[in-house]
């Protein structure tokens, strides 16, 4: 007679303060990724066909850095939609301007770029 265990499970309601996405692990994600590896409070991992780029606080996402690295042009220049292409996921709020995405870990660190008013009411 077999005996099945049980696990404890649990949530945990605390704020993790990271956001982040999952790239392709393609030539595309890749450059991105070496481009993102060395700014402050990013953590890169590489698996077999993903690449996720975990921050503390926030990233950004400078798209005139990216496209140097992969090779863009001023006539044709890296965009969000390049972006997007190799991106399959992301956490945490994400705000896309013309030139770079911003990804936030709380949401009101975004509240400049959405037009949220945090003024309490009252």
């Amino acid at each position: 007679m077999t005996t099945a265990t049980t696990t404890e499970f649990r949530s945990d309601p605390t704020a993790s303060g990271m956001c982040g996405c999952t790239i392709m692990n393609n030539q595309d994600g890749y450059a991105i990724a070496r481009v993102m590896q060395g700014k402050p409070n990013v953590t890169v991992s590489e698996f077999p066909s993903m690449i996720r780029i975990d921050a503390k606080g926030s990233v950004v996402f400078d798209f005139d850095e990216i496209g140097e690295a992969l090779g863009y042009g001023e006539e044709e220049p890296f965009t969000q939609a390049n972006l997007e292409e190799v991106m399959s996921t992301h956490y945490g709020r994400m705000i896309n301007l013309d030139d770079r995405t911003v990804f936030f870990a709380n949401p009101e660190d975004a509240a400049e770029y959405i037009g949220f008013d945090l003024t309490p009411a009252g």
